[in-house]
């Protein structure tokens, strides 16, 4: 058996190598004989750039840029045939700052901007920025104080509290720095900037707003998108990292997804062809994995090669019928089969276990 192992990072607990790894080992102690094909994979968010150098190899190039609350924080860039491939979540990620001292109303964006500033620096062609995963919900205000825009009335680089009162942008000097250079945004999901599905309404209660926060926030990013451009803040994936898919596209930047993206970097569709079988994961396996999750994103490609993909997940929480849905032909639970304490205390084992029970279902040895 040829076996394609794809999976997400399980969110808290394995990186998507190491799933990945954990996948086949314990596939292997039930079938010895098969073939892997390691194939870690992300969205864009948190993992976006150690996945890619994983499969892609390349040169790290390392940076420190100004956090989601203006402490210094390490970043990397990946340098790979011409592109630099950089990632919101290592700059002004959710996971930088804990929980009791987290501020969503003053987070700045700013740092992922230092970090395409470092990007230009570099002679590069193209960059690609992998959104998802951060505190921030400033409509990447931050993004563009940093690549020099200014603002008449607001404080771009404050969190979206410094929003309050915009009454213009110039974007001028932003563009400028960024010319030349081919810029994609790979966004994790497809939320607009705006509104009830919006980032703010959709993703601001994880980053710490609360019900009144959000509306307050809301309107500052409502008046933002009304100086600048309104209309691009109901474009596919404006919303992500908190609307700094919104800030990149006003700068010129073109928006994929970033799990097709990812997908056809590693050549996943000739990897599915040649497999007989696709194993995919990620920590919570839910129906919102339709939104530009690395779970939909790897069944839609195994199901256009005729391969089965099956879901390995710290916790399944759709039906059959949604499952099928998503393109899935089962998935499995880790907290199921081990419980959640350990899922959660030992998950490279559990992990494997699973897989080596899924195995007894799935291998041909």
């Amino acid at each position: 058996m040829r076996l394609l192992i794809a999976p997400d990072k399980y969110a808290g607990t394995l990186t998507a190598p190491e799933a990945a790894e954990a996948i086949a080992r314990g596939w292997a102690r039930r079938d010895p004989t098969v073939e892997v094909d390691l194939c870690p994979m992300a969205d864009g968010g948190p993992g976006f750039v150690d996945v890619l150098h994983a499969n892609l190899g390349g040169e790290l190039v390392a940076a420190t840029v100004t956090g989601p609350a203006g402490e210094p924080v390490p970043a990397t860039i990946l340098l790979a045939d011409g592109t630099a491939w950089v990632e919101s979540a290592q700059a002004v990620g959710l996971a930088l700052t804990a929980s009791a001292t987290r501020d969503a109303m003053t987070a700045s964006s700013r740092g992922l901007g230092e970090l395409l500033l470092a990007a230009t620096e570099l002679d590069v062609r193209r960059i690609v920025v992998g959104v998802g995963g951060t505190a921030t919900n400033d409509g990447g205000a931050g993004v563009l104080a940093a690549l020099g825009a200014t603002a008449q009335g607001a404080v771009l680089d404050a969190g979206p509290r410094g929003l309050a009162g915009v009454e213009a942008v110039d974007l001028g000097p932003a563009r400028q720095a960024l010319a030349g250079i081919e810029l994609t945004v790979a966004t994790d999901v497809e939320t607009p900037l705006l509104g009830i599905l919006g980032a703010t309404k959709t993703f601001g209660p994880q980053k710490g707003l609360d019900d009144a926060q959000q509306l307050q926030v809301d309107g500052w990013l409502q008046r933002l998108a009304e100086v600048t451009d309104r209309k691009l803040a109901d474009a596919v994936g404006a919303g992500a990292g908190g609307g700094i898919g919104f800030a990149l596209q006003l700068v010129g930047a073109g928006r994929e997804s970033g799990v097709d993206l990812v997908a056809a970097a590693v050549d996943l569709a000739e990897r599915a062809r040649r497999s007989d079988l696709v194993v995919t994961g990620e920590g919570a396996f839910d129906f919102s994995s339709r939104a530009g999750k690395v779970p939909y994103g790897v069944a839609a490609v195994a199901g256009a090669a005729l391969r089965p993909c099956l879901a390995l997940a710290g916790r399944v929480m759709v039906g059959g019928r949604e499952m099928r849905a998503l393109g899935i032909e089962a998935a499995y639970s880790m907290s199921e089969l081990v419980g959640e304490e350990r899922a959660l205390a030992e998950p490279f084992d559990a992990l494997s276990d699973l897989a080596e029970r899924v195995a007894r279902s799935w291998a041909t040895a």
